[in-house]
């Protein structure tokens, strides 16, 4: 019965925290709710059109009003009378967002822009790595377990040199997807870094089935729950489930290893499912005004001892969880300094089946970092090797358990003294 209790009364604090999220705004705009819209614009126009409007969308919601200081109007003077191709419409757009140097902010053609709104949750054939391109570079940002890479010693970090001898650097995330992706049982060989040291790995294709939450109990009284992604509408409720699996653990490790984000509220809900009050994140738009996203006030909270692992993949909604429960001392961080995405970016559909993404806003954690190409350091940096991944261990983990043993521990003798 008190299962179900605390079953229901999450629910009602997911629905409440999304609607006050949605209810709060800036002094002139309201907040993003997501880091990405997925939306797509069937309307056509000619390519002097798909210019412009992307020229004014920039114009008046990137996030430095300043437009990295320069005159934004000197694009619209040198290219509109220019553009008389799709092709002119995109080196123009991309010329523009390059001037910004901001690699975040990038145009989407039709086939990039299909490849990015495709659901996580749908089946796909390739070896199982999220990528992500950063100063033209394509970074492995995360591992999907149980797949063709994770079984391959593949890791988050590793830069992508060659896919079957085509080289990569400078290609789009897209073009590079299209590489590595391909028919079930076919291989494909990919030349990586991994801090300086070159290496090959001939890896075969398979069906993915992308997974959100994984939760299971280890070392008897230990709630392991890693979150693969945020990006799901179901996650949240998901991750509820992975709760109720482990209601009778006395301590949670949670594992963000390699979860490069997602929706914004998503990180939010969860992290409020831990507080009963302060700052989950403060967002800062392009005016500076500051927005503070608050915990509901409430009586039921998850108090166990937690522990969150990171690595240089956990970025932008890891992020935010990461800081809301640090910065609140409801968990401790373990692992290796986070990637350091602290800008939210908004998918804006355009015209033509394209689209763009735009950083519109940063965020804080709640004592007021900004994390943004800093990352967040973990308050017990422990390392992850090839060889430790080879030798099937995991010193990350055991360190975390070790961290929510002892936790655990305090907590009873404190109980007892009590």
């Amino acid at each position: 019965m008190l299962k179900r209790i605390i079953y229901i009364s999450i629910i009602f604090l997911i629905s409440l925290t999304i609607y006050n999220f949605l209810s709060v705004q800036t002094k002139n705009s309201q907040i993003p709710l997501f880091d990405n819209e997925f939306l797509v614009n069937k309307q056509t126009t000619d390519p002097k059109r798909l210019f412009l409007k992307t020229w004014r969308i920039i114009k008046t919601k990137y996030y430095d009003p300043t437009l990295n200081g320069q005159d934004w109007s000197r694009w619209n003077r040198h290219y509109v009378d220019q553009i008389k191709t799709k092709e002119d419409a995109y080196v123009a757009i991309n010329s523009m967002l390059a001037s910004l140097d901001d690699p975040y902010s990038k145009f989407l053609n039709q086939e990039e822009y299909a490849e990015q709104t495709t659901n996580i949750d749908s089946k796909i054939v390739g070896i199982g790595v999220n990528i992500m391109s950063i100063d033209g570079k394509i970074i492995i940002v995360s591992v999907v377990e149980d797949t063709p890479a994770y079984k391959s010693g593949i890791k988050a970090g590793d830069i992508i040199l060659k896919a079957d001898t085509k080289e990569v650097s400078g290609k789009t995330v897209s073009d590079v997807a299209s590489l590595i992706r391909g028919e079930p049982d076919t291989t494909v060989n990919l030349e990586l870094m991994r801090k300086k040291q070159k290496f090959s790995k001939n890896i075969k294709r398979e069906e993915i089935k992308i997974k959100n939450i994984k939760a299971d109990v280890i070392d008897k009284n230990i709630g392991y729950i890693q979150i693969v992604s945020f990006i799901s509408s179901d996650m949240t409720t998901e991750f509820v489930e992975a709760l109720n699996k482990t209601q009778n653990c006395q301590g949670l490790i949670l594992d963000l290893r390699g979860n490069t984000g997602g929706l914004m509220p998503n990180a939010v809900v969860i992290a409020d499912m831990f507080l009963t009050q302060g700052h989950i994140v403060s967002v800062v738009d392009r005016e500076k005004q500051k927005s503070d996203i608050d915990a509901q006030s409430k009586s039921y909270a998850i108090n166990k001892p937690t522990v969150i692992l990171i690595d240089e993949g956990t970025a932008s909604a890891s992020e935010i969880l990461s800081g809301a429960l640090k910065d609140n001392h409801k968990a401790i961080l373990v692992g290796q300094k986070t990637f350091g995405k602290g800008m939210i970016q908004r998918i804006y559909p355009l015209p033509n089946q394209t689209g763009m993404n735009l950083t519109i806003a940063k965020y804080l954690t709640p004592k007021g970092y900004d994390i943004n190409k800093k990352g967040i350091t973990p308050d017990y940096e422990v390392e992850y090797t090839e060889n430790d991944f080879l030798k099937n261990k995991d010193p990350q983990l055991d360190e975390a358990k070790k961290i929510v043993k002892k936790l655990i521990k305090t907590q009873h003798q404190l109980a007892n003294v009590g």
